[in-house]
């Protein structure tokens, strides 16, 4: 008697249209205005970059701190004309001036994979409602604007800042991956998160809660915590 081999096992089904390339555009936000970046930006960036406390900010990126404005300048020109990553100066509303980058990056069209990226702000946009709106402008367009699956974010390892706003933004922690690249001379592990589309629609409601009017006092303090609202796994921890 004959018998038939079970079928090994497959991942569902899933749209295979590729996803569109984001474009070259503007963002713009409550508090912020996320602009393509361009060489015009270097002079207010390398301005942002000399405030106090800023010099850690770049310790796990593999560029900077620049010696002068000539040098930032090179960069930005050099950082503007890729389109992967496809990087945005951020210009708050409040001062007018641009106080930092991010990128939408690592773009997979066909796979429907995306990530934000590259993410430098000045102590002047640090630990503000307008930074976690511009980072959410990004997110937004990526998985709403442009329909992207999955949405990711990694990060130097001993990174402790940029693993709490991975955990605070609500992407969910994958891994790390040892010893998988070389930055300014030392090796660099890797800290994975994500957020996928079945899992978007929640982030999305919890940071436009907290991002809203309501959620703000007159002193200009969160009444709620955003990390509670968007409720992600604790990044240390695996499932």
């Amino acid at each position: 008697m004959s018998t038939t081999a079970a079928s090994p096992p497959v991942g569902p089904e899933v749209d295979p249209t590729p996803r569109p390339l984001p474009a070259r555009i503007p963002h713009r936000g409550r508090a912020v205005d996320l602009e393509p970046l361009h060489v015009r930006h270097a002079t207010e960036l390398f301005q942002a970059a000399q405030a106090p406390g800023a010099e850690p900010g770049w310790t796990y990126l593999g560029y900077g701190p620049f010696a002068d404005e000539a040098a930032m300048r090179r960069h930005v020109a050099a950082f503007a004309a890729q389109h992967d990553p496809m990087a945005f100066a951020v210009r708050q509303h409040r001062t007018g001036t641009v106080d930092g980058w991010l990128t939408l990056m690592e773009i997979h069209p066909a796979d429907s994979d995306i990530e934000i990226g590259h993410i430098w702000f000045s102590p002047r946009l640090q630990r503000t409602r307008a930074a976690t709106e511009a980072i959410f402008l990004l997110m937004r367009h990526a998985m709403d604007d442009l329909g992207y699956r999955r949405l990711t974010w990694k990060c130097h390892a001993m990174n402790a800042p940029s693993r709490a706003a991975a955990h605070r933004l609500g992407f969910r922690y994958e891994g790390t991956l040892r010893a998988v690249k070389v930055i300014k001379g030392r090796l660099r592990d890797t800290a994975w998160f994500s957020i996928l589309e079945d899992e978007w629609p929640a982030r999305r409601a919890a940071i436009s809660a907290w991002l809203d009017d309501a959620n703000w006092d007159a002193q200009g303090r969160p009444r709620a915590s955003l990390t509670r609202m968007t409720d992600a796994p604790l990044p240390w921890v695996t499932e």
